[in-house]
């Protein structure tokens, strides 16, 4: 008899989960997903916007350091029909030696490295058509300038590089602590 008890005290103790347990289980783990989703696609469009601004300061930075190193004129632009520079930011974007500063990938001059279109929806805005770096790391073209990203529909994301005269260049942030990256006067990042 004692070894029958023991076999029924076993058997009890080998049954899964009830159904109360798998109910509660099951809840507990739809109100962490609704609480979690909304967070989650924030950091998915925050995390797509810092690839893409870190992407375009590695190209700046080989456009700088190749017309440093091959004491040539470097081009980054966007190329359109006929290898020549235009102002659609957003399509692929190109570096290459421009020997004679025309803003035109010739026969002869070296393609340095490109840069994929951005997702589609997504603004990437420039004011002029190319920047070109001399072999002194300055700019052809004495300005400042800033490139601004823009998510589609979160422009609360937006971020942005500031490209001085000199060649150098830095990533905006969020110096005001509100969300939003600023640029050093402190303005906000937008695209028009």
């Amino acid at each position: 008899m004692l070894n029958h008890s023991r076999q029924c005290f076993y058997k009890k103790n080998k049954s899964g989960f009830t159904i109360v347990e798998l109910m509660v289980s099951i809840a507990i783990i739809s109100i962490l997903i609704a609480i979690a989703l909304p967070n989650f696609s924030d950091f998915i469009i925050r995390t797509r916007v810092d690839n893409e601004i870190s992407e375009l300061h590695r190209l700046l930075l080989t456009a700088r350091n190749t017309a440093i190193n091959s004491e040539q004129n470097v081009t980054i632009c966007p190329l359109g029909t006929g290898s020549t520079c235009n102002n659609n930011w957003q399509n692929e974007l190109s570096v290459f030696v421009d020997a004679d500063s025309d803003g035109v990938l010739d026969n002869g001059e070296a393609l340095v490295k490109t840069k994929g279109a951005i997702d589609s929806g997504d603004k990437l805005q420039f004011s002029v058509n190319s920047l070109t770096y001399m072999p002194s790391g300055r700019l052809l073209v004495a300005a400042s300038n800033r490139f601004n990203y823009c998510p589609k529909d979160n422009e609360d994301f937006s971020r942005g590089i500031e490209v001085s005269s000199s060649g150098r260049f830095n990533t905006t942030s969020d110096t005001d602590n509100d969300g939003k990256d600023e640029t050093r006067a402190g303005t906000e990042i937008t695209c028009s």
